[in-house]
């Protein structure tokens, strides 16, 4: 129960971090998308199933926010994070590449999703355009932003497992 409390104040803090505080510093309109460091983080340390649900959360919360009242975000954060916790074997905490290389190219496939489902379908071609002006430096921007919160996010994991395995030893 507590790990849902804390997932679910977490979830929402960033999400008002990236809509409201972000926004104001901006570089050049590109914000970094905390919502996908949330769902891979927990993707890759909890596993698959608890990144899916983590991802449909936040894909929701995009979904109703953004005004995409058909699930595309939610869907797009779920297999996100459903294929983050497949690396979930060969998570090690003390190892920050791993988390950095998923985040980045999570990222990445966000953007090329969201191209391909919101841009390309509605016959905007200009896939150079979009790579170089809002999919890379989103990335980037979000990679940066990732150095300072994924400790956060890592120790308050941390912090959780340990309390939920003395508990078990209480009732063993």
């Amino acid at each position: 129960m507590l790990r849902f409390l804390v997932s679910f104040f977490l979830t929402i803090f960033c999400f008002v971090l990236q809509s409201t505080v972000f926004p104001a510093i901006s570089f050049g309109g590109i914000v970094p998308n905390l919502m996908i460091v949330l769902t891979a983080s927990f993707g890759f340390m909890r596993g698959e199933k608890s990144g899916l649900l983590f991802g449909f959360f936040c894909g929701l919360l995009a979904d109703i926010f953004f005004g995409s009242f058909i699930g595309l975000y939610a869907l797009i954060y779920m297999y996100i994070g459903y294929l983050n916790g497949k690396f979930n074997r060969i998570f090690y905490p003390e190892d920050i590449k791993l988390p950095l290389a998923l985040i980045l190219c999570s990222d990445l496939a966000y953007g090329l999703l969201c191209y391909l489902l919101f841009f390309l379908m509605r016959g905007k071609f200009h896939f150079g355009y979009y790579l170089l002006h809002i999919i890379l430096p989103e990335a980037v921007y979000t990679i940066v932003v990732t150095l300072l919160l994924y400790p956060l996010i890592l120790w308050i994991n941390k912090r959780l497992e340990s309390r939920e395995q003395r508990s078990a030893r209480k009732f063993v």
